[in-house]
């Protein structure tokens, strides 16, 4: 897994986001785009714009801003905007090594994330067809990350394999790289080169064996940490400033 595939620095002058479809809302939608699930099917509470006061380019890379800011749409109030961006029919892979240089906003509510979904749904609607989650965190948690794949023929027999990191001397605000590596038998999930988690893959049960593609978000509230938003840690950036994928 030597050779770099397919990257993104967006600190270079000219970076853009030709490979990356931005989304909007806050509804969860299908594969005809209409809408399944409000709350991105997590209950998130924020509203996703592609406006530049929540997704932006500068000389630290790209960031997803959390804002406290009303929106009406829909019927239906929101009281935080922020970022949503993935490259679902612009790029996709199966197996390699990827990885994402990123320093994530501290403070109770905030979700930022770094994932996979397939392509293809092969194998059926969620979770049939899986998810793998690179690196999420709990803003109020600034010193632990987690890896996470989800899978299972149906909601009834979903199976979620969790794996956590807490940083020794750091925190989520600096920069740190996030990896996975992915080959046919196992996936390993690395912070800073160290493979903190490996999870061996089982054939005909897991369905990590087709193309997925990236999501980059950052969420306000929602089910991964069910506590009130802490609003005086708003506005808050994600900034990634690097992506690598080696096969």
């Amino acid at each position: 897994m030597n050779k770099l595939i397919w990257q993104q620095n967006f600190m270079e002058s000219r970076a853009d986001l030709n490979a990356w479809n931005i989304r909007h809302g806050n509804d969860l939608l299908d594969n005809d785009g209409q809408p399944i699930c409000p709350g991105w099917g997590n209950g998130e509470q924020q509203f996703y714009t592609g406006h530049a006061s929540n997704l932006f380019i500068d000389e630290s890379g790209l960031n997803l801003c959390a804002r406290r800011e009303t929106v009406e749409a829909d019927g239906r109030s929101f009281a935080y905007t922020s970022a949503r961006l993935d490259t679902k029919d612009h790029f996709s892979f199966c197996y390699g090594k990827i990885v994402i240089r990123a320093k994530l906003p501290v403070g109770q509510g905030l979700w930022p994330a770094i994932w996979l979904l397939p392509q293809q749904q092969v194998y059926g609607s969620w979770p049939a067809s899986g998810e793998i989650d690179i690196m999420e965190a709990k803003g109020r948690l600034p010193q632990q990350v987690s890896g996470t794949l989800h899978y299972g023929k149906d909601m009834e027999s979903k199976s979620t394999d969790e794996f956590s990191y807490k940083f020794e001397n750091s925190t989520i605000s600096e920069f740190h790289d996030y990896a996975l590596e992915w080959d046919a038998g196992s996936i390993r999930w690395l912070v800073d080169g160290h493979c903190f988690a490996e999870r061996s893959l089982e054939p005909g049960i897991m369905p990590f064996d087709e193309p997925f593609y990236l999501v980059l978000n950052l969420a306000v509230g929602g089910w991964y940490d069910q506590v009130a938003v802490d609003e005086a840690a708003l506005p808050g950036v994600m900034t990634v400033s690097g992506i690598w994928l080696y096969q």
